[in-house]
């Protein structure tokens, strides 16, 4: 797999000249970082044209319904590409401003949004969990994943107590984690948030606190729900629901206009229909999507699109700000870009390179790793298919997209990845 993200095979050579692709840019409505920015870099034109033709075999090949791809690079946007629809049925295209489900990109916005109330002093990041949420006092882990004769688990005290840095590490015992066949894994999907009937997002959370970790805080890291645990944290630390912080603090300044929760978006009717595959291959439409919530969660549950999510993405690059409209200082964004967890991450899935920072994944070993791109690249991806990466050393942005729901029918969602290795080739 590795080669084929990193080198383009010559048949896709073939194809984009076969399908007489220009590799002209899409009009994209996304300011550069600064308004006198300019950069005389572009992506070459094979990497475009490559890149417009791989979207539009995907869609002839029914593997995806649709794709968008938007790059930018040294903090200007120069190259965006559509294929396909945001509803087959309807025959309602991709666009640039289509508005889509982001599922786990919905994290590093929330690790954002703690990042600037702990540059605020509202937030430390060695705060204990429980000085925000009392339910998270005494924390037990638990010694085995398996129940003991009793019927209970077998837990001893937490050493050290989870802290708000190891919510922004994935490193803080919560789980269940992507892989949850043990009995353990099972008592935490059955006892989690979105298998609770009803509630707030601080009654949802405050449940959590009762169960017992999987494993020392700081120890490893895990994909649980770390990034809700902190979505209540940050409302309890400015005084202000999670939904409204965001809206107000990111969104708004950022000029990301079209992004909310799926849960308070005026139009759901035009957000792109999320298709997967049936016993037969082919496309279907998902009448009810995974992670759509009505509670506004910290690790999911975003409606954004490409032009959206490239300004938050620029602002990362920039160093905190966009456009005149600072977030963040340099300094914190290096932090959270740094590798505070080397290795491990999505290791269960047998991707090797990847390490973590402080809300978003890390890049520790690009020679080890599937994806293309340099060490030191961070960004994260999203259950139904979407990414988003940002290269410091190249200085190459990208977000790349689909809407395709993992399912035993299912591929992998390599075709955004293929994206993103063709735009660092046009480099």
């Amino acid at each position: 797999m590795r080669a084929s993200l990193h080198r383009i095979p010559a048949l896709l050579l073939l194809l984009s000249v076969l399908a007489g692709c220009s590799g002209k840019s899409l009009e994209i409505d996304v300011e550069p970082v600064d308004s006198s920015a300019a950069t005389s870099r572009q992506l070459g034109w094979f990497s475009r044209a490559a890149i417009d033709a791989w979207l539009r075999w995907n869609v002839y090949r029914k593997t995806r319904s649709g794709l968008v791809a938007l790059f930018a690079i040294d903090g200007q946007p120069v190259y965006g590409a559509a294929a396909g629809w945001a509803d087959i049925e309807a025959k309602t295209p991709m666009t640039l401003d289509t508005r889509m489900r982001f599922a786990s990109m919905t994290k590093p916005v929330t690790a954002v949004a703690a990042h600037m109330l702990i540059e605020e002093g509202k937030l430390g990041l060695d705060d204990r969990v429980d000085q925000y949420i009392p339910e998270f006092a005494e924390p037990r882990v638990a010694t085995s994943q398996q129940r003991n004769a009793d019927g209970n688990f077998t837990t001893v005290a937490a050493a050290p107590a989870p802290t708000i840095r190891h919510l922004l590490m994935f490193a803080s015992g919560i789980g269940p984690g992507r892989v949850a066949d043990t009995e353990l894994g099972q008592y935490w999907r059955a006892n989690g948030p979105r298998n609770q009937a009803t509630g707030t997002l601080g009654e949802r959370v405050a449940k959590l606190g009762g169960l017992p970790l999987f494993e020392q805080p700081g120890s490893r890291w895990r994909y649980g729900w770390s990034a809700d645990v902190l979505a209540r944290v940050i409302e309890i630390a400015s005084d202000q629901p999670f939904d409204e912080f965001l809206q107000q603090r990111i969104f708004v300044p950022l000029g990301m206009r079209d992004t909310r929760f799926r849960y308070a978006d005026p139009h759901p009717e035009e957000i792109a229909t999320v298709y997967t595959q049936n016993e037969s291959g082919e496309l279907t439409a998902v009448v009810n999507p995974d992670n759509d919530q009505y509670y506004p969660e910290g690790g999911s549950g975003l409606i954004s699109t490409a032009q959206d999510y490239l300004r938050f993405s620029l602002m990362l690059f920039n160093g905190g700000e966009y456009q005149g409209v600072r977030l963040l200082s340099a300094m914190t964004v290096r932090l959270l870009s740094q590798l505070h967890v080397p290795d491990g991450v999505l290791a269960s899935e047998g991707i090797e390179g990847l390490g973590w920072g402080l809300g978003m994944s890390v890049m520790a070993n690009a020679e080890a790793s599937v994806l293309a791109g340099h060490d030191g690249d961070f960004g994260w991806a999203g259950y139904f298919g979407t990414t988003f990466f940002i290269s410091p050393s190249s200085g190459l942005v990208g977000v790349v997209l689909s809407q395709n729901e993992p399912g035993p029918h299912s591929d992998l969602p390599i075709s955004v990845y293929v994206v993103q290795s063709l735009a660092f080739a046009g480099l």
